[in-house]
């Protein structure tokens, strides 16, 4: 009963999460007239001040010292900051300027494209799925190219800079809020160097506007901060198929956003192109769908294989000992041998 309500617990928290995500592209306009230049830099400065309150309140400072002894840590870090800061400003730059379906479609075809980087990079064996999934994106993106009149390169952008983002993070293997941290404290001088010398210039629109303009330049900070927040909650608290599917909420809020509320235009080619899409990236919940069931059984298989061998082993004569086989067989053989029989246990799983 427990276990259910921490589910439904975390289930909230994951819709929370990736909902506010989604709904951000309502937040970006309320900025201007600042650009996206000076918005991106404050997210920079108030994101570290929001993240470093966060983690002073839960006393979490013991992975500083061990990240400063190691460089490779740090100069991975510096790569995610820098690869952030391309993927936050092109997407503020977008919003802004009137194109949140095409940047929605980044984070519909970021699944894609990190799929085609482990098949490129990490020599991922893909399933026919995968590779039909992989195959079909690649399609709508030629179709989309045709129907701009030009590759959709801000979709590209956010979701090549997000899939190496993505793979950098997995690397570093460190929490979402100690990472955002050490980011943005990389990302903190250059930022504030920028805000000072637009302030030194007077181009600086952080108090020109009223204080209720500053305070939404500062808010950049919790916006920023909360959805992370929530998704470390359900993260810890719901299965990573179930996030795997929750994580398709962001883009489609972002392009009901663009649609209804933008009223961006959306002619024949782009439903088509988006229609493709979508079809790959249900070919892709389908095979991860059926394959974590085929894992699940298999390791359920196992288990009660491995008890199986253990209760027929309490059984047998002494000198001797019983196993299962990995065709599912039962044998009786004697313990120096026994070493040399396969262990159901230790079966390698499927390929991925």
């Amino acid at each position: 009963m427990k276990a259910d309500n921490e589910q439904r617990i975390g289930l909230l928290y994951g819709i929370g999460a990736y909902g506010m995500w989604g709904l951000v592209p309502l937040f970006w306009p309320l900025l201007k007239p600042a650009g996206a230049v000076e918005i991106l830099a404050h997210r920079m400065v108030w994101s570290l001040a929001v993240v470093g309150v966060a983690l002073l309140a839960l006393r979490r400072w013991g992975w500083i010292r061990e990240l400063l002894r190691d460089p490779r840590k740090l100069g991975l870090i510096t790569v995610a900051a820098a690869v952030i800061t391309v993927n936050w400003g092109v997407y503020i730059w977008a919003v802004n300027a009137g194109q949140v379906v095409e940047a929605s479609l980044g984070y519909f075809i970021n699944p894609l494209v990190t799929i085609a980087m482990g098949v490129l990079l990490l020599k991922e064996r893909l399933r026919p799925a995968q590779w039909a999934a992989v195959g079909i994106g690649f399609a709508a993106v030629v179709v989309l190219a045709v129907g701009y009149g030009r590759p959709p390169w801000i979709s590209l952008v956010l979701a090549f800079s997000f899939a190496v983002y993505g793979l950098i993070k997995k690397k570093i293997n460190i929490g979402g809020l100690e990472s955002l941290a050490a980011e943005t404290a990389v990302q903190f001088l250059p930022a504030l160097a920028y805000l000072l010398w637009l302030g030194s210039q007077g181009s600086a629109d952080f108090g020109a506007h009223g204080a209720g303009h500053a305070a939404l330049l500062a808010a950049t900070g919790i916006v920023t901060a909360v959805p992370l927040v929530c998704f470390g909650a359900a993260a810890i608290r719901v299965p990573l198929s179930t996030l795997g599917l929750l994580q398709y909420l962001a883009p489609v809020f972002q392009f009901l956003l663009g649609i209804v509320y933008f009223h961006e235009a959306m002619p024949a080619e782009r439903w088509a192109g988006f229609s493709l899409v979508w079809l790959a990236l249900s070919m892709l919940t389908w095979d991860a769908l059926r394959t974590a069931r085929r894992n699940k059984a298999e390791a359920v298989r196992l288990t009660r294989a491995t008890r199986a061998a253990s209760a027929s082993a309490a059984t047998v004569p002494d000198g001797v000992t019983s196993v299962v086989l990995p065709d599912g067989a039962t044998a009786t053989v004697p313990d120096p041998v026994a070493a040399t029989v396969p262990d159901p246990a230790k079966r390698p799983e499927p390929a991925a």
